[in-house]
This record gives C-alpha cells, sequence and structure tokens, in this order.
C-alpha cells in the first residue's frame, strides 16, 4: 500500500450550478424568458442610474484656480481613464440590455410602447452623461459608437445567418440536384 492520500473527485463543485442552467426538457421557454427580462431589467436599473449619478457624486460647486472644475459636472471624471472605462462599460451594458429587452418583448401587447420607452430612457441616459460629464474627459463620439455596437452586431448576425446560410443551402440543393442528374444520366 501506497502511503499517499487517495484523491477524491468531488461532484458538487458542478452539480449546484448544473441544477440552476436551462434545461431544454424541463423549462418552458416563456419562463426563461421572464426570467431574462427581470435580470435584464434590473441590469438596465442599475446602469442607467450609474449613468445618471456618477460614482462619487458631482462637483456642487466650482473649483477654483488651484482645482479646476464646473459645477454638476463628475467627481470620478477627475480621473479621466478610469472615468472613460466606466462610461464606455455602462453605455455598453445599458444598450445591451435595452436590446435584450426589446427583442424579448417583440410581437408583444404595446410592443410599439415598449420601443418609445426604451428610445426615451436611450435619450435620457444620453442628455445625462453629457450634462455630468466635462468636455475634455470623453469623446462623445466613441459612447454613441459604444452605445450602438450591441444593435450592430444583432444586425450583423442576422444578415450573416440569413444570406450565408441560405447560400450554403442553395450550394448543398445545387449539389443534390447535380447528383440526381449524374444518376439520371447514367441509367
Amino acid at each position: 500500500m501506497s502511503d499517499q492520500p487517495e484523491k477524491r473527485t468531488t461532484k458538487r463543485s458542478h452539480s449546484w450550478f448544473k441544477k440552476f442552467q436551462y434545461d431544454p426538457k424541463t423549462d418552458l421557454p416563456k419562463d426563461a424568458r421572464n426570467v431574462l427580462l427581470v435580470v435584464v431589467a434590473l441590469i438596465a436599473a442599475v446602469t442607467f442610474q450609474a449613468g445618471v449619478n456618477p460614482p462619487g457624486g458631482v462637483w456642487q460647486d466650482a473649483g477654483e484656480d488651484g482645482d479646476p472644475h464646473d459645477a454638476g459636472t463628475a467627481i470620478y471624471a477627475s480621473q479621466t481613464g478610469a472615468y472613460y472605462v466606466f462610461m464606455v462599460s455602462n453605455t455598453l451594458a445599458l444598450s445591451t440590455c435595452i436590446l435584450v429587452i426589446t427583442s424579448l418583448t417583440y410581437r408583444f401587447p404595446f410592443h410599439l410602447e415598449i420601443w418609445v420607452a426604451t428610445a426615451s430612457m436611450m435619450i435620457t441616459y444620453a442628455s445625462a452623461v453629457f450634462a455630468v460629464t466635462p468636455r475634455k474627459s470623453v469623446h462623445f463620439r466613441y459612447l454613441l459608437i459604444t452605445a450602438s455596437v450591441p444593435f450592430v452586431m444583432r444586425c450583423f448576425g442576422y444578415f450573416f445567418k440569413k444570406y450565408c446560410m441560405s447560400e450554403n443551402e442553395n450550394q448543398i440543393g445545387s449539389q443534390e440536384e447535380g447528383e440526381k442528374r449524374d444518376g439520371q444520366a447514367g441509367q
């Protein structure tokens, strides 16, 4: 017998996680959609609030000569790099949440109203960010590009799936037709 301790493999670390994963055999798609809507709505609320009221708050007074800043601008913006990362990440999270919300509620009753409300929320978010961000801290065009990334990625995915996959199916269909003609010609 060896003196080495016996290796134990525990499956507890994987088993607790698997209980919470989506299982198409037991879970209904509408239940999964509802859970996603709740989670995404919570993330959207947090990211919206963080953009409107940035970490550290806003300056209450105008700065003096030694510490120039404008009243009403984000205190966190004094750390330009960190604030820029925060704004880009926060904007990406909010726009992704809005995409998921509008996608999951597509063809629901009041779908048009949901679109209007989410578009209004993005406009409100953008105006609040523009109001509290010092002009020298963030290039706003990058925030606009960041906000559009989830929507552009979804469109690229849709067109890729629609046109590239249909072209592959056409090629497969052409090959099958060619094989049929070859088989009929050989008879």
